[in-house]
C-alpha cells in the first residue's frame, strides 16, 4: 500500500508540507501581522498629517479658494500667475536662496570650529559648552528683539563701539566710518540676521561636539605616525567621520532656511517700532525695502493677509518640490551617507 500511495502522491505534485513547515509558515505570517499592527499608528499619522494635506494642497493650487466659499476650479491660473506675473515672489525667492546659500554654510562652519575648539579645552570645558549652548535655548522672538535693540543704528551698543573705533582710526589718519544700518538698511539687514543665526549656533555645535568625541583616537594616532599635521588630520580623519553629521546639519539647515520666517518677521516689525501679530504682520513683512522678505513670509501673506488660499497652496507646493529636489541631490552628492554609516 505504501508504494502506490507514494507514486500517486508524486503524480499529483509535490508531497504535502510537513507539520514543522506549516508551523514555521504560520509563525512567519503572525510576525508579519504583528509588524503591520505596530506600523498602523505611524501609517495613519503619515496618511492623515502628510499624504492627505499634500494631496489637498495640490488640489487647492488648481482652484480659487478663500476659505469663505467652496473652491472653484481654475486649472493652472495660480501657477501661471506664480511664474509670469507675481513680481514680489521673485524677490522673496532670491532672499530665501541667499539665506540658504550663506546662512546654512556659515552656521555649519562656525559650529564645527566651536566644537573642535571645545574638544581641546582642558579646563572649564563644561562651562564653555554651556555658555555656547545657552543662546540656542532663548526663544527666537526674544533673541531677535534683543538683537534689533543691540544693533540699533543710533543708540545700540554695537554701533556705539563701532563709532568710537571709527574715531580712533580717524585720529591716526584713516578715513573710516563704521556705522552700519543693520536692520534698518537693505544692505545690512540680511547680514545682521546671519549674525543672529551664528550667535544661536549651539544646537548644531552640540551635535558636532558629540560626533567629534566619537571619532576613534586610533585614527589620529595613525595619522600622527604618518607625519600628518593638524590640517591633514582634520581633512583625512575628522571630516570623513563627520560626513553623516554634516549631511544631517546641511539637510535640516536647508529645510529651515526654506521655511525661514520668525526672525526676519520679528526683526522687520521691531525695527519699525511696531508689534503686530496675525494678519497685521502683512504691513511690516520684508522691511526695509523687502530685503528681509522670505518665501515663507510671502506665502503667509498671500494666505492669511489676502485670503488667497489657492495661490498660497501653489506657493506651498513649489516650496515642497524645490526642497525635495535640493535634498535629493544633496543626498546623492554625499554618497557615503548610508544606513550602515549612520548607524
Amino acid at each position: 500500500m505504501t508504494a502506490p500511495q507514494t507514486a500517486s502522491g508524486a503524480a499529483r505534485g509535490t508531497p504535502p508540507a510537513s507539520p514543522p513547515a506549516r508551523v514555521f509558515a504560520a509563525l512567519a505570517r503572525k510576525k508579519t501581522l504583528v509588524a503591520f499592527a505596530f506600523l498602523v499608528p505611524m501609517l495613519l499619522g503619515v496618511t492623515v498629517f502628510f499624504v492627505y494635506p499634500l494631496v489637498m494642497t495640490v488640489y487647492y493650487s488648481l482652484t480659487s479658494f478663500n476659505m469663505l466659499s467652496a473652491p472653484k476650479w481654475n486649472s493652472f491660473a495660480n501657477w501661471k500667475y506664480l511664474f509670469t506675473m507675481d513680481q514680489v515672489v521673485r524677490k522673496a525667492a532670491v532672499n530665501t536662496l541667499w539665506f540658504m546659500v550663506v546662512l546654512v554654510p556659515v552656521r555649519v562652519v562656525v559650529a564645527m570650529f566651536v566644537a573642535s575648539t571645545l574638544t581641546r579645552a582642558r579646563r572649564a570645558g563644561g562651562l564653555f559648552r554651556t555658555l555656547y549652548y545657552l543662546p540656542a535655548l532663548i526663544p527666537p522672538v526674544a533673541s531677535t528683539i534683543a538683537f534689533v535693540y543691540v544693533m540699533n543704528p543710533t543708540s545700540g551698543p554695537v554701533n556705539v563701539a563701532l563709532g568710537k573705533t571709527s574715531q580712533l582710526l580717524q585720529a591716526i589718519g584713516l578715513d573710516v566710518n563704521l556705522h552700519p544700518g543693520w536692520f534698518t538698511s537693505p544692505a545690512w539687514s540680511k547680514p545682521a540676521l546671519v549674525m543672529l543665526g551664528v550667535w544661536a549656533v549651539g544646537d548644531i555645535m552640540v551635535i558636532f561636539l558629540a560626533a567629534l568625541l566619537d571619532v576613534p583616537t586610533e585614527q589620529y594616532e595613525a595619522a600622527q605616525l604618518d607625519g600628518a599635521g593638524s590640517f591633514a588630520q582634520f581633512r583625512f580623519v575628522t571630516l570623513p567621520n563627520m560626513r553623516p553629521v554634516i549631511l544631517f546639519s546641511a539637510v535640516t539647515g536647508i529645510i529651515s532656511a526654506l521655511q525661514y520666517f520668525t526672525q526676519p518677521a520679528v526683526a522687520s516689525a521691531t525695527a519699525q517700532g511696531k508689534a503686530t501679530v496675525g494678519a497685521g504682520m502683512t504691513t511690516t513683512l520684508g522691511w526695509p525695502n523687502n530685503s528681509t522678505l522670505t518665501y515663507g513670509q510671502w506665502l503667509y501673506n498671500e494666505a492669511f493677509g489676502y485670503g488667497k488660499m489657492g495661490y498660497a497652496s501653489a506657493l506651498a507646493v513649489m516650496m515642497f518640490v524645490v526642497s525635495a529636489v535640493i535634498i535629493f541631490f544633496l543626498l546623492r552628492r554625499f554618497s557615503d551617507f548610508s544606513p550602515e554609516v549612520a548607524s
